[in-house]
């Protein structure tokens, strides 16, 4: 497959700018949970950054809406393994904006890592039903549960977790020009809960 054939079928990926590698995003406004908490004040939805500034520009929906129907097509995961290993660096997040639809999507998103062994993937979620499905993820995969209100409490029946937090946060980016730079802690699962500042 060429990439430039692995692209078409995927949708495109994305390149945040704070990331040190490559991602793919998704439509924030189909997330299953996050759609819920979006309405609730004091969640971390509930002012999602993937729901303003450039991502409401039709041009950024429009593909992210590509990429939702992608997934369900048969090439899919070769496409998206294809894309991840001839990407550098060794490091990929899963959904800088979106989140896991549904047992499919989470099993392409399985064999895709298992296609890509030489590559960390990191893939933050607010789907309590992953918590079924761990034992089944490879092992270059990292799952953070997100806890769903700011300044809640990491759930400790997650092997990882991520929280929002509006003090002490782990997180460097704010002191690094709001990026990842040499940081590579969410992709550690030996770092088991990472707390992000409220922005």
């Amino acid at each position: 497959m060429k990439t430039s054939e692995a692209w078409t079928i995927v949708g495109g990926l994305s390149k945040p700018g704070k990331m040190p590698g490559w991602s793919i995003g998704i439509p924030a406004k189909e997330c299953k949970t996050g759609a819920k908490l979006q309405k609730v004040p004091g969640s971390v939805c509930y002012d999602c950054y993937a729901m303003k500034g450039c991502y409401v520009f039709k041009v950024v929906q429009d593909a992210q809406y590509r990429r939702l129907a992608a997934i369900y097509t048969p090439q899919w995961v070769q496409a998206m393994a294809h894309l991840i290993n001839s990407k550098k660096p060794d490091v990929f997040r899963w959904h800088d904006s979106g989140d896991v639809q549904d047992l499919e999507h989470l099993n392409k998103i399985y064999e895709v890592c298992r296609l890509t062994p030489g590559k960390r993937h990191w893939m933050p979620t607010r789907e309590a039903w992953i918590k079924d499905h761990l034992d089944r993820a490879p092992a270059n995969l990292v799952i953070r549960f997100s806890a769903p209100m700011v300044d809640q409490a990491a759930p400790a029946s997650w092997p990882n977790t991520s929280t929002v937090v509006t003090a002490q946060a782990t997180c460097p980016a704010p002191q690094q020009d709001n990026q990842c730079k040499d940081c590579r802690n969410c992709w550690n699962s030996e770092i088991k809960n990472i707390s992000y500042g409220q922005h």
